[in-house]
C-alpha cells in the first residue's frame, strides 16, 4: 500500500503564469500534466473561453488530474501521451497552433510518494522493484535497463545525469547484477564512496537511472523543437526544469532560437540566413526562499520561457 501522499503543492505558479501571460481566450498546452495543480490556475485564470490541454504519459497521473478538473468542463482536455508526441496531441485536438505551452520536467511529487513505483530510495521503498517507469504499460523496467546495458551506455547514462565518477559507479553496478529492488541499487552504491552535496548521494544515481529509462532527454529535445512550429505568434513556452543537464538543454535552445544566425563565428557575415524565432523572457529564475520553505521539492527548480517572434 503506498504511503499517505505529500499535499500536492505546484512549483512556481506565479512566476509561471506571469511568464506565459495568457490572454483570457488563450489555448495552452500542459504538456506535463501530473496532478494538475498548474493546469488548475491556468484554466482560473483563464476567461470562459480559455483551454488547457493536459498532456501526460502515465495513466494514473492523468485520471487524478482529470477528475481535479472535471468542474472546468469542457476547458481542460486531457489525453495520454509522451511529451515528444505533443504535436499529435494538439492536432488531435483540431488546433494547428496554440498560444502557450509549459512543461513541468522531471518526476511527478506523487511518484515519489509512492514507494512501489521505485522512484523514491525511503526506508519504506527498499523492497520496492525497480520500475522507474513513468508510463507503467510498455517499456523497459529500470531493472531490466540495468541489466541490458552495458558498462558504457551506463556510464554515458550517469555522465549525463552529472554523477560523479560514472565510470566507477557503472562498473559496481554491473558487478553487483541483477539489481531487482530499490535496495539492491542502494546496496550497489555502496560499493563506491559518492561525495555528499547538498543532498543524499543516491539521488543523482536514481535521477540518472529514471531519465534513461524514460528517454527524457530525447523526450525534452524533441519537444522543444516542435514548439516553435506550435506556437502563434507571440505565444509563450515556459520550461521548469529539476536536473542541471534538462536546464542547459533549455537554455542552449532558447539562446539558439533568439540568436537566429548558425554560421560559425569567424565568418564574416551570415550565410545561415536564419533569423531569430524567439525572444527570451525569463532566464533561469529560481523559487523564492518562502516557496522552498513551503515546499522543499521545488529547491532544484528552475524556469525558463520564451516568446515566440
Amino acid at each position: 500500500m503506498s504511503a499517505a501522499p505529500a499535499e500536492h503543492l505546484p512549483v512556481m505558479v506565479g512566476p509561471v503564469l506571469r511568464a506565459l501571460d495568457p490572454a483570457p481566450d488563450a489555448r495552452i498546452v500542459d504538456a506535463t500534466l501530473g496532478l494538475g495543480g498548474h493546469a488548475e490556475a491556468l484554466l482560473r485564470q483563464l476567461g470562459p473561453a480559455g483551454r488547457v490541454i493536459g498532456i501526460d504519459r502515465d495513466a494514473e497521473m492523468l485520471a487524478r488530474a482529470t477528475e481535479r478538473l472535471r468542474p472546468f468542463g469542457e476547458r481542460f482536455r486531457g489525453v495520454q501521451a509522451r511529451l515528444s508526441y505533443m504535436s499529435d496531441v494538439v492536432r488531435g485536438q483540431g488546433l494547428e497552433q496554440v498560444d502557450g505551452i509549459l512543461m513541468d520536467l522531471g518526476v511527478c511529487s506523487a511518484h515519489l510518494d509512492q514507494p512501489e513505483r521505485g522512484f523514491s530510495f525511503r526506508e519504506d521503498a527498499a523492497e520496492s522493484p525497480l520500475d522507474m517507469r513513468m508510463d507503467q504499460s510498455r517499456g523497459e523496467t529500470a531493472a531490466e535497463w540495468l541489466a541490458r546495458a552495458d558498462e558504457d551506455e551506463l556510464t554515458d547514462a550517469l555522465r549525463a545525469g552529472d554523477v560523479p565518477a560514472p565510470r566507477r559507479v557503472a562498473r559496481a553496478l554491473r558487478e553487483r547484477q541483477p539489481l531487482r529492488t530499490v535496495g539492491d541499487l542502494l546496496a550497489a552504491l555502496g560499493d563506491v564512496p559518492l561525495p555528499r552535496r547538498r543532498h543524499h548521494p543516491a539521488t543523482l544515481v536514481f535521477q540518472a537511472v529514471r531519465m534513461a529509462v524514460n528517454e527524457e532527454r530525447h523526450e525534452l529535445e524533441t519537444a522543444l523543437e516542435a514548439s516553435i512550429d506550435l506556437l502563434a505568434p507571440r505565444g509563450r513556452l515556459a520550461v521548469l526544469s529539476y536536473h542541471s543537464g534538462e536546464d542547459r538543454t533549455t537554455k542552449a535552445f532558447l539562446n539558439r532560437e533568439a540568436k537566429g544566425c548558425v554560421c560559425p563565428p569567424e565568418l564574416p557575415y551570415c550565410g545561415c540566413g536564419r533569423s531569430p524565432r524567439m525572444r527570451i523572457v525569463v532566464r533561469g529564475q529560481r523559487p523564492d526562499a518562502d516557496e522552498i520553505d513551503a515546499n522543499p521539492r521545488a529547491r532544484s527548480a528552475r524556469l525558463r520561457a520564451g516568446e515566440r517572434l
